[in-house]
């Protein structure tokens, strides 16, 4: 996938200014504020030719503007098919998308102007600096070069002092910045983000992600796909599983991890127990050590101040406490129904 749609010589150049039209589904006239959608689905399909199943079936979804919101799904579930239709590289056959209030297919210059695709794949050429790429992006775009930020980017990435430069000897890291600069060329107000950490070190992931966090926290809504189940659990105030080409759950990750009502407590003791005292065995303890007890309980339905009164009533002393809760890799595995976690990629 490219980072811009209009990188063929013989594609169409998109307006240098997404035009903010009304929330909802139609493209339509300019309104004065911004939609409160920032992606809309209704209805979306997608089959290729000869293909038995659909890629997408029937995906409706809404991405309010200012989210960080993750995408996550099995291989093949039809998140890249997804972020193609948006970027304009695959067409839909059935349904309606809207980026920024703007129909795709109502006004398709207008919607790709309105956002910013970062590729998994780092497609730079290597006989441009970063500077010169970002320049022509921007020309892709229809920028005015009095409006182009090409130096104020580059900075923002950490790239200022590669800017002249050939592209072929930046690092990995930096090239993966540069892909998220050339993304920004056109100030989008959406920017799609398809597995940005894929094979990268600790440190780089940790200054995307700061990187990315800076540009939420500016305004830019971000959809975000990645095999990285604690990435998305850390960043994103909503989260979308898709499988099979269809939306299973969508929800802000706050509410999704509330849905495995499943806890384990861990006490450590300062006596060792040979056998349960009998007034814990109602509450189906297990004992892991001498002086350890595992208890599994849902919270809704389980005061542990009783437990803590039966085990003082035994005359046993805590020493420790420690708790461990469902997170977003058991949630994944439930709806998907995947083997490993492993299985959220493309």
């Amino acid at each position: 996938m490219s980072s811009l749609p209009a990188d063929s010589p013989t594609a169409t150049r998109p307006a240098a200014r997404p035009a903010a039209a009304a929330p909802g589904m139609a493209g339509g006239p300019p309104a004065a504020a911004p939609p409160a959608q920032a992606i809309a689905l209704a209805g979306l399909g997608k089959t290729y030719g000869g293909a038995a199943k659909p890629a997408l079936d029937n995906v409706d979804l809404v991405i309010p503007r200012g989210s960080l919101y993750g995408l996550l799904g099995p291989n093949g579930a039809g998140k890249s098919t997804l972020i193609n239709i948006l970027a304009g590289l695959v067409l839909k056959t059935a349904g309606k998308a809207a980026i920024w209030g703007i129909d795709i297919d109502a006004a398709p210059r207008q919607a790709r102007a309105a956002i910013g695709i970062v590729p998994q794949e780092l497609n730079i050429d290597p006989f441009f600096t970063p500077h010169e790429m970002l320049d022509m992006h921007a020309g892709f775009y229809g920028v005015p070069k009095r409006e182009r930020k090409t130096d104020e980017i580059l900075a923002a990435v950490g790239l200022s002092d590669k800017a002249h430069s050939y592209a072929r000897t930046l690092s990995g890291g930096m090239r993966r910045r540069l892909l998220v600069a050339k993304a920004l060329v056109h100030s989008p107000p959406v920017l799609v983000l398809d597995e940005p950490t894929a094979g990268v070190d600790v440190e780089l992931r940790r200054q995307l992600w700061s990187h990315v966090r800076a540009l939420n926290a500016a305004g830019t809504t971000i959809l975000l796909t990645t095999h990285y189940l604690e990435e998305a659990e850390e960043l994103c105030d909503h989260i979308a599983i898709i499988d099979r080409g269809k939306v299973v759950v969508a929800e802000r990750t706050e509410d999704l991890l509330r849905r495995l009502d499943d806890k384990t407590l861990t006490v450590t003791l300062a006596e060792r127990l040979a056998a349960l005292p009998e007034g814990l065995k109602g509450f189906h303890l297990e004992i892991a050590a001498a002086n350890r007890l595992v208890f599994r309980y849902r919270p809704s339905r389980t005061r542990l101040a009783d437990l803590f009164a039966a085990l003082q009533g035994a005359g046993l002393t805590i020493v420790d406490l420690a708790t461990e809760e469902a997170d977003l890799q058991d949630i994944f595995l439930q709806l998907t129904g995947s083997a490993a976690a492993g299985g959220a990629g493309r």
